[in-house]
């Protein structure tokens, strides 16, 4: 029997002799890496925190102390060490356990994550909590370096600070998020200040700390010293400027270090900052040497460590947006691209090294993404800012004033959008029609192969006013892909089938979906016309009035939520136009969080694919 076999809950590890705590962190490496060969996941960062996480339920005593995970994509040790050891291959499959802590999975998940930079406001709500109610128990934040490029975290730090509560940040230092971390701060917490070092930060830093109240004082006080910014510009004066004693760095791979260390400062009764430095993939050769393509991968060889291949086939979306993207730059200057720390997920890896001067990763900081987008959009540029769906919602403010208040020419090019599996429902790209479509001078195109995705790409960078392309995660459909760019007229849809019975208008990755429906409708004498949308909005208006004056039954399918998507745009324009006793039938997601699952699971449990968009219409038909 394993060690990890005999640790059932914190309780038992508190009673492990320190002696067998290096045998349990290999124990919990192995099962880690086992399950993620299988399933996929992070592996990459929760291997990095096997002893933090050790030492930190060896020390503490969840749930009385609360634990918050910063994004949670590295609590995999901790999901193995609070019950969950059994059911653990069941990891980021469908009814199975999240890859992420959640509350409703165990007690010891104080707060469901997904997201990143949110750890250090949800603690300081914990911490006031605690003391309002005067209940006991510590409050700890484990937060990666690379969430600290996030704002909300310096939002949450300086009100931590301010309130100055029983209350301790662990940063974890790995030197790296998803990809290599930008920003002034990640660059800095792992180095020696040198002098040289000091002067090329010294603008950036000043400038940061001008803009908070705290930092006035730190610089005032900071220019009186000899060597003001040699003293000035270390991790512990940064963050006890912010108002936390600043406790580092430790090593996070040294057991007995990091718990002599948490022993101390769990006497404390004020806000600390623990420094943690850790390694990403620690204990896994390959997700050591590239922990970048380990951060989130597919199944993987544990020998080899080389992830393993789908059946092949057709290029993905995001590949596809990627090469169209580089096609476009090349013959237009204007055009720049831009990241939120996703350069690979995002398919602009290859754009980053053709057009290095053109290429922007801005850290995990969506909002200052957008914002930027639109200041380079008003110098004269045609910014395309790539993002994930459920990442943009993020900087759902800034779209609206910073980009389409002043009607700028910025592109949001929205990968995964609609389920996109193993994630979950923090991941799954269900609400960028509902937040976008109200949105005034913004054009929303979604194309229903990667053939249209170029000449959406190219239609909406040559608009000139703002324009947002949804496409999804996964493969096209290995369509042939026209070597010259065609601009789509816009609002303009797309008639693919006549029929009598009903008219079908799909969005996307629906439309292939309804075709498939619409051929085995066929066959049992159902002939439906079967439109390609292309446009949410503008809507194809004029069309849509016809088939409604036709057909008398209109039916909209969309991955989206049902409220405000795609067919509610439809039942708008139906009301608008005056016209009664259409009957319609929308297909899109329920009211409801959806869960983990492979995508075509999650599709055909939502009635979204073939079978059940076929099902819908037919019992819709027959109540008519």
């Amino acid at each position: 029997m394993s060690i990890l076999e005999t640790i059932n809950s914190p309780e038992d590890l508190k009673r492990l002799p320190a002696s067998r705590l290096p045998e349990l962190a290999v124990d919990l490496r192995r099962t880690i890496i086992r399950t993620c060969a299988a399933n996929g996941g992070h592996l990459a960062p929760s291997l990095g925190v096997v002893e933090l996480t050790i030492a930190l339920h060896k020390v503490f005593t969840t749930p009385t102390d609360k634990i918050v995970w910063d994004v949670g994509h590295q609590a995999y040790a901790h999901k193995l060490l609070t019950g969950r050891r059994d059911n653990f291959g069941t990891l980021r499959t469908l009814n199975g356990i999240s890859g992420f802590p959640k509350r409703h999975e165990s007690q010891h998940d104080s707060f469901d994550v997904g997201h990143s930079s949110t750890s250090i406001s949800a603690a300081a709500g914990f911490a006031v909590a605690r003391d309002l109610s005067g209940r006991r128990g510590k409050v700890l934040a484990v937060i990666g370096d690379g969430s600290m490029t996030g704002g909300i975290a310096y939002e949450g730090i300086n009100h931590a600070g301010h309130l100055n509560k029983d209350m301790i940040i662990i940063l974890n230092d790995n030197e790296m998020s998803i990809a290599e971390n930008v920003g002034a701060l990640s660059t800095f917490l792992t180095r020696t200040a040198s002098s040289e070092f000091v002067q090329r930060f010294k603008k950036n830093t000043e400038s940061f700390l001008k803009r908070l109240e705290v930092g006035k004082g730190v610089l005032h006080l900071a220019r009186k010293l000899e060597d003001s910014f040699k003293g000035l510009f270390t991790p512990g004066m940064l963050f006890e400027a912010f108002g936390f004693e600043y406790i580092g760095p430790v090593d996070g791979h040294d057991l007995p270090a990091l718990i002599e260390t948490l022993e101390n400062v769990k006497k404390f009764d004020h806000s600390v900052l623990i420094h943690v430095l850790t390694k990403k993939g620690m204990g896994y050769k390959p997700a050591e040497k590239n922990p970048a393509l380990f951060h989130g991968v597919g199944p993987f060889g544990i020998e080899t460590g080389k992830v393993l291949k789908g059946k092949g086939g057709a290029a993905s979306y995001t590949a596809v947006f990627g090469a169209a993207l580089c096609k476009l730059a090349a013959e237009d200057e204007r055009i720049i691209a831009i990241t939120a720390a996703m350069p690979d997920g995002t398919g602009l890896s290859g754009f980053s090294k053709e057009f290095p001067e053109r290429f922007f990763d801005v850290g995990i900081a969506e909002q200052h993404g957008v914002t930027f987008a639109a200041g380079l959009a008003v110098g004269g540029y045609r910014p395309v800012f790539a993002v994930y769906s459920s990442f943009l919602q993020r900087a759902y403010d800034q779209v609206c004033h910073d980009v389409c208040l002043q009607n700028l020419p910025v592109t949001f090019a929205i990968d995964r959008s609609g389920v996109v599996g193993n994630d979950g429902p923090t991941h799954h790209g269900a609400f960028d029609l509902s937040y976008l479509r109200h949105l005034p001078n913004l054009t929303i195109m979604a194309p229903k192969d990667e053939n249209e995705l170029q000449h959406m790409l190219a239609t909406a960078i040559n608009l000139g006013t703002p324009a947002a392309v949804r496409y999804p995660r996964g493969n096209g459909y290995g369509v042939a892909l026209d070597q010259a760019f065609v601009t789509i007229p816009v609002g303009e849809a797309e008639v693919l089938r006549e029929g009598t019975a009903a008219a079908v208008i799909a969005l996307g990755t629906m439309v292939h979906p309804v075709l498939e429906a619409a051929t085995v409708l066929d066959k049992e004498g159902v002939g439906l016309t079967v439109v390609n949308a292309r446009f949410v909005k503008p809507l194809d208006e004029a069309l849509i009035v016809e088939l409604a004056e036709k057909h008398g039954i209109l039916i909209t399918v969309e991955e989206n939520a049902l409220q405000g998507g795609f067919g509610s745009a439809v039942l708008e324009l139906l009301e608008q136009r005056g016209i009664k006793g259409t009957l319609v039938l929308r297909l899109g997601y329920p009211d409801s969080y959806i869960p983990q699952g492979e995508q075509h699971e999650l599709r055909a449990m939502l009635g979204l694919n073939c079978t059940g968009i076929a099902a819908s219409i037919r019992a819709f038909l027959a109540r008519k």
